[in-house]
């Protein structure tokens, strides 16, 4: 294979023409490494190698990007780039990023965890979307007990803060428990905490 042409084009790429035909867009950089320009005699091997390397490439710069908007987990991280990438280089990728410490589900969970609770989400809420991000089961018990968190107190803030006003009647109360339901509070909590709030309401 003959490489007839390199072209620059957005986003850090370069096209590669190959016997006069649009072949693929690579990384400049990995094209650049490997000294490839019009006149390069290429086998498949080495082709199939210098995808590999601009995958590897771009799936790291894009982890570094993604990691730089905001925290990940592990699955998360690797979710994402294999939108883009091939399963190889996301893995490669995840590794590296964890290599720099970069990726640390433990630190993430904590973190996450932390956050939803300052939300007055549910143990068993916090506990859902852990586990969504990619986060053990073991590791989501041991966060959540290290909270402490008491129920009730979480829907006592929330009602405060959000549904308050809902309770001045019959249908704005059953919204309210719907909602304290939906957020994974277990129905005997809400009671007790509900009859507190209707019971001063209504003194």
């Amino acid at each position: 294979m003959l490489i007839t042409a390199v072209e620059p084009r957005r986003k850090a790429l370069s096209a590669l023409y190959i016997d006069g035909e649009y072949a693929m867009k690579l990384s400049t950089e990995t094209l650049m490494e490997n000294r490839i320009c019009p006149g390069t005699e290429l086998d498949d091997e080495q082709l199939h190698r210098l995808v590999e390397e601009s995958d590897l490439r771009r799936a790291k710069e894009k982890a570094l990007w993604l990691i730089s908007y905001r925290d990940h987990s592990s699955k998360e991280l690797f979710d994402k780039l294999r939108r883009d990438f091939s399963e190889e280089a996301a893995h490669k990728a995840l590794l590296r990023m964890e290599e720099l410490g970069l990726i640390d589900d433990e630190k993430f969970a904590v973190k996450y965890a932390a956050e939803l609770r300052s939300k007055h989400q549910s143990p068993q809420n916090i506990k859902y979307k852990l586990t969504q991000k990619g986060i053990s089961k073991e590791l989501c018990d041991t966060i959540i007990e290290d909270l402490d968190i008491d129920p009730r107190e979480e829907i006592s803030a929330l009602i405060e803060r959000t549904y308050l006003r809902a309770l001045s009647d019959e249908k704005g109360v059953r919204r309210t428990i719907a909602a304290l339901q939906r957020a994974g509070f277990r129905w005997g909590d809400i009671r007790a905490v509900m009859d507190e709030y209707i019971h001063e309401e209504y003194d």
